[in-house]
């Protein structure tokens, strides 16, 4: 080595050193790193060289370390905290502990579903910052798409084409009315047990709105209703005001239940999917993977809970 080049050291070489400074001899030294007893002495004899310093000096079946080495280890004993602590961050992001999670949802399960997963997520995460955010579909799919959040929830029929989706669950349309209403002693609701209600209806250039609409026309029924409004969630709340009965999807009517509401399923059945949007070509987080998982432990009992599909 000429005078004046630095040594250079490998991470590995210094972690012997340091292993060899807290164990004393290369035998324990190997089983605390896992290693031959060999290599530890082989890396030992090359730091020295590479150094061009004597660390250790043999006293019977031990290596005391010289006033050289003891140095150097005052040193280097920052460095191996700060890899500890890169080790275990590693480890709390691939186990899902800490980082950040960026969650978007339509309404209906943006309301419900998604808020409890989110309560029991964090509550078991303290340390991950949520962004949640509640929007339209349209708006979902496009923040997902660009990648300024890491999943979106929405209640959808139609194919996507721009991001990735999974079905969580499927569910069915329901009647939302008063308890003391005369049609909750039924067990299910007709569009013409409906006729001459005050029936509250969805936008019908919405998805869930043609979903309504198309299921009164099956059922033999004309779906005119006396007010119309552009969210479900809207359509519970005039509910739960005395305004009438509403066809909802029944994430948005679970949060009126316990204010005097009660659902019926809706005949014909008309189903709506849960989907998780994802977006393409980006591997998934273990935070996203966590909070799918509690989506699903969320899930009413007895609510079919698909299984991963190929590439999640």
């Amino acid at each position: 080595m000429r005078q004046g080049d630095l040594p250079d050291v490998s991470l590995r070489l210094l972690e012997i050193f340091a292993g060899m400074m807290r164990c004393a001899t290369t035998v324990e030294t190997a089983e605390f790193l896992g290693i031959s007893q060999p290599a530890v002495s082989a890396g030992l004899r090359q730091l020295e060289l590479q150094l061009g310093l004597s660390l250790f000096e043999r006293t019977g079946r031990r290596l005391s370390p010289t006033m050289e080495a003891r140095d150097l280890f005052e040193e280097i004993r920052p460095l191996f905290g700060i890899l500890r602590s890169f080790s275990t961050r590693a480890q709390n992001m691939r186990l899902g502990q800490i980082g950040r999670l960026r969650v978007i949802s339509t309404p209906p399960l943006g309301y419900s579903l998604g808020v409890r997963a989110l309560r029991s997520f964090h509550a078991a995460r303290p340390d991950v910052s949520v962004s949640y955010d509640v929007r339209r579909l349209e708006n979902v799919v496009d923040t997902v798409q660009t990648g300024l959040a890491d999943i979106g929830l929405v209640l959808n029929e139609e194919k996507l084409e721009t991001v990735n989706s999974e079905l969580l669950t499927r569910s069915q349309m329901v009647v939302l009315m008063p308890t003391n209403d005369p049609l909750a002693a039924e067990t299910s609701i007709t569009p013409k047990m409906l006729a001459g209600r005050s029936v509250i209806g969805i936008d019908q250039a919405s998805q869930l709105g043609r979903l309504v609409s198309r299921g009164f026309v099956q059922g033999g029924g004309s779906y005119r209703p006396s007010i119309e409004v552009r969210y479900c969630q809207t359509a519970a709340a005039l509910v739960a005001e005395g305004m009438g009965v509403t066809v909802v999807d029944p994430y948005s009517a679970e949060p009126y239940l316990c204010r005097g509401l009660v659902t019926r399923p809706f005949s014909p059945a008309c189903e709506v999917r849960a989907l998780i949007l994802t977006r393409k070509g980006v591997p998934h987080s273990g935070l996203l993977l966590n909070f799918v998982e509690e989506l699903r432990r969320q899930l009413p009992i007895g609510t079919p809970k698909p299984h991963h599909p190929p590439g999640y």
